[in-house]
């Protein structure tokens, strides 16, 4: 989220042991008996049982997997050339949308550019003196680029539109000085809307580390978590409320959630609640609110309607763009062709039994399609985990948790986890399914080469 200083990960050989590590040591993977998560977790094959070790033996049919060539071709020794089966020059129309394959190969490069240099440290902001310890137990001096654009215009009050590339710590642009602002007025509440629980319950505890000591409260309002608890909290009496815009406007129906005293709002990953249908419900959320309200938006992009919700309901906004261009350019793209459903599959298994496929994150189009994989992963011995809109909310939290924590290093998902989500040290983003739209892929593969690592996307492409 913020920059901290770099903990490098040990370079030597890593045990082949069956001990689990704490989920904040970096330097070895856990192998502890299977962990199933919704029955969705099992082990890691042996073929690969520790990061960096070199595979051998496959745990599927006991073949084994070489690592594929990448001398002048695409991965995997396919031609960068062709379509999708029957030729169309290499594009393929999904929802409307032609996409060209040659867009999903890209190679990493470092770009010699000026380091940001920020205006300010975080020091230098005027914040609580709880806040300022919080800040300084993480170790963080330097904000971001969104960060240190727009902490002083959020702390001056103003009304902004934040753009940034995912990944560049938008969630601390906005808590940090709300914190401060209701430490300073504790009648005054916060309302913040998220495109998905994840992301509304990543923020939540955000908000509980930033505000450690301030004897703020927050609750996160989501949809598959008991709302009766939910309530309780809310009548307990809370300073900022976290959620999707479909369970807020329940809260609101039943006259549970009272906005007026909500002199704040926060539209975090804005352009995707659009993309989920959920302008309605925005719109009729903030015309409830109070006219004289401060207003933030932030979001990866700046779509028509996105203007235009922001100049209905933003006032003399403060606008901040600090995007890089469409794609991270530490993200080494490329594509993985098949020409069978069996043949994909072995292709996916090489790629995850390739040295430096720590933390891989697959994604699937439709949530069935997730299940179907994460067993047959699951049955080849790898420790997998999943997670899609029919998922309980406790299950996907424990799966994500496990990912998180190393205990888990394959997730497979739908779009929930395309956007928002920190995820850290994420190595490989695979598009086993090819996205609707070029958009969409460029949230997914947002997920790795975060924070300045570099990252890898692999697309699997029909021959």
């Amino acid at each position: 989220m913020m920059n901290k200083r770099s903990f490098a990960r040990p370079a030597s050989a890593r045990p082949h042991s069956s001990s689990s590590r704490p989920a904040h040591a970096p330097s070895s993977r856990p192998h502890s008996a299977p962990h199933h998560a919704s029955g969705s977790v099992a082990h890691r094959p042996s073929a690969k049982p520790a990061f960096g070790s070199r595979p051998h033996v496959g745990a599927s049919g006991g073949r084994t997997f070489s690592r594929p060539s990448f001398k002048g071709r695409s991965n995997f020794g396919a031609k960068r050339s062709g379509g999708f089966g029957g030729g169309g020059g290499g594009k393929k129309r999904f929802g409307g949308e032609r996409i060209d394959v040659s867009r999903f190969i890209k190679k990493a490069v470092k770009v010699e550019e000026k380091p940001y240099v920020s205006k300010h440290t975080f020091a230098d902001f005027p914040f609580d003196p709880i806040i300022q310890k919080n800040i300084a137990k993480k170790e963080y001096i330097h904000p971001r680029p969104i960060q240190d654009q727009a902490i002083p215009s959020v702390l001056a009050g103003k009304d902004v539109f934040g753009m940034a590339n995912t990944g560049q710590g938008k969630t601390a642009a906005f808590l940090l000085p709300l914190i401060n602002k209701v430490m300073k007025n504790r009648e005054e509440k916060v309302l913040v809307l998220a495109p998905t629980r994840e992301l509304a319950m990543q923020i939540e505890e955000d908000l509980r580390s930033m505000a450690t000591g301030s004897k703020l409260f927050g609750v996160c309002v989501v949809g598959g978590m008991p709302i009766d608890k939910q309530i309780r909290e809310i009548k307990h009496g809370v300073s900022f409320v976290i959620g999707t815009p479909g369970r807020v406007m329940d809260l609101i129906k039943r006259k549970v959630l009272d906005l007026a005293p909500y002199k704040s709002v926060v539209l975090d990953e804005a352009d995707r609640m659009l993309d989920m249908g959920f302008r309605d419900d925005m719109v009729s959320i903030l015309g409830k609110m109070d006219k004289n309200r401060q207003t933030l938006f932030f979001s990866a992009t700046l779509s028509p309607e996105i203007k235009k919700l922001t100049s209905d309901f933003l006032k003399d906004p403060v606008f901040i763009s600090v995007t890089t261009g469409e794609t991270s350019k530490n993200i080494d793209q490329d594509v993985v062709r098949y020409n069978s459903k069996e043949n994909r599959f072995d292709k996916l298994v090489e790629v995850l039994k390739n040295d430096g496929s720590d933390k891989v994150l697959i994604f699937r189009e439709m949530k069935h399609a997730c299940d179907t994989i994460t067993k047959e992963l699951s049955d080849a011995g790898f420790k997998v985990g999943c997670i899609h809109g029919d998922k309980r909310s406790r299950d996907r939290i424990r799966t994500l948790d496990l990912f998180k924590q190393d205990k888990i290093n394959i997730l497979v998902a739908t779009d929930v986890a395309a956007r928002g989500l920190d995820i850290p040290d994420v190595t490989h983003v695979i598009n086993y399914d090819i996205p609707q739209t070029y958009d969409t892929y460029v949230h997914r593969i947002g997920r790795t080469g975060r924070a300045d690592k570099k990252g890898n996307a692999l697309t699997f492409v029909p021959q």
